[in-house]
């Protein structure tokens, strides 16, 4: 049998990154991670180690309900059965983009892929297409919107992409709608989109969505929303939804089908058509990908969201959520350590923040509390409450992190280095390895 990084070296030997998303590679995890996972059941899961883990980090947010869910795992067999992909559409892609329809506010035309960045960058084409303009305009608080060079152009890992593309790509901040005016005066006339998350760690404050809705409506742009995160998360039809704000186009994906490779492209008609084949103008061609609807796929999101509207999923979410935060707060001033640690952000996505005792943000003391974490059967990367976490998961996870702020305290005294078992994680973007 192989020995452990004897298994590194092999996965790293084959696969570039060790990963196929960066997110899931080793330097975003402390080195007593498990290497792999095996297997996954509601919100736990197994590692190569034969070790049970707490989930909180559900698939990267992908798995909105639970690994293993009956239900889901029933329609996509029962599909698998049928076929996964034929010469011809299936009619379940019709009747899962007339579900979709039924969610998402002003929703007229679906298409489908098998990830978000696919759709995001089909977004940004169909806005260049409709208005003719060449320049995007994306909110840089806002960590992903693709892997295609219109957006890692604008990232510190943007070798390989032309500064021509680069320079199409302007940002502005969120919440600060001085910054995207600025953006419309030095470009007129040249933005063609407008692209963000409606939210990520703090709410929209001072109108800021309808801020924007209403410069892109001055301004002849298009206005995208990437609900990647957001949707079937912050409400069942959308965090446009939740916040009263209506875009022209919207992406979604992560939990829409609980971990199994879906995303959708949602808009206006007069928008979408225009990668239609029943129209006189110029031909767009949109998205066109054999396995963007594989059927069990869409088997799989037909039955999350059928499950999503009979068991209250999201005020689920957002209830496990607002008791994590509390939880750990309540710890985290036991220690007396609301300087150096926090959490935080919007009940249903949480994150939290580590400092070092200078009060910068660190990576090493990050990796400190993930280890511990880890060493306590948790793994806490990310925070996506799920339909599978409960009290008593929280009443878990409130007690490891006591534990690992007792650790935490002492490295803050002591020196971090003193206490890592390995290397710190690092950014996902940066320049050099």
């Amino acid at each position: 049998m192989l020995r452990d990084s004897e298994l590194r070296s092999l996965t790293h030997r084959v696969i570039p990154g060790g990963a196929h998303t960066y997110s899931k590679g080793d330097d975003q995890f402390p080195s007593n991670a498990p290497r792999y996972i095996e297997k996954g059941e509601g919100c736990y899961v197994w590692g190569d180690d034969n070790k049970r883990y707490l989930d909180w980090t559900m698939g990267l947010r992908s798995v909105s309900l639970g690994y293993g869910i009956e239900e889901v795992n029933d329609a996509v067999i029962k599909q698998i059965y049928k076929g996964a992909n034929f010469c011809r559409p299936s009619y379940l892609e019709t009747e899962l983009a007339l579900k979709i329809l039924e969610l998402i506010p002003n929703g007229q035309m679906v298409k489908f892929a098998k990830n978000g960045s696919s759709v995001t960058t089909a977004a940004t084409k169909l806005a260049r297409a409709y208005t003719g303009r060449d320049y995007i305009a994306l909110c840089k608080n806002h960590p992903f919107f693709s892997y295609d060079d219109w957006f890692i152009g604008t990232t510190l890992s943007n070798r390989g992409v032309p500064k021509s593309i680069s320079d199409l790509s302007q940002t502005f901040n969120y919440n600060d709608i001085a910054s995207l005016e600025k953006l419309f005066l030095d470009y007129p006339n040249k933005i063609a989109a407008v692209i963000l998350e409606p939210a990520t760690t703090e709410h929209p404050s001072n109108n800021f969505l309808s801020e924007v809705r209403n410069l892109c409506e001055k301004n002849g742009a298009v206005l995208i929303f990437d609900e990647m995160i957001t949707g079937f998360r912050w409400h069942l039809n959308g965090a446009q939804t939740y916040y009263d704000v209506i875009p022209d186009l919207s992406t979604f994906g992560k939990g829409i089908a609980n971990g199994f490779s879906l995303a959708a492209l949602v808009g206006k008609r007069e928008i979408m058509e225009l990668g239609d084949i029943f129209h006189s103008q110029k031909r767009v061609f949109l998205l066109s990908t054999t396995h963007g609807a594989e059927n069990h796929s869409l088997a799989a999101a037909l039955a999350t969201l059928n499950f999503f509207k009979e068991k209250e999923v999201v005020s689920h979410m957002w209830k496990m959520g607002g008791r994590l935060i509390e939880g750990i707060n309540q710890v985290v001033k036991e220690f007396g350590l609301e300087k150096y640690f926090s959490i935080g952000g919007i009940d249903c996505s949480p994150y939290y923040v580590c400092k070092d005792k200078n009060g910068n943000n660190s990576f090493e003391f990050r990796t400190l509390f993930l280890q511990e974490m880890v060493k306590e059967g948790i793994l806490i990367n990310y925070i996506a409450p799920s339909y599978s976490h409960s009290q008593d998961t929280i009443d878990f996870t409130v007690s490891a992190v006591r534990k690992a702020l007792k650790v935490y305290k002492m490295a803050l005294d002591k020196g971090v280095k003193h206490y890592l078992l390995g290397p710190a994680i690092k950014p996902v973007f940066r320049e050099y390895n």
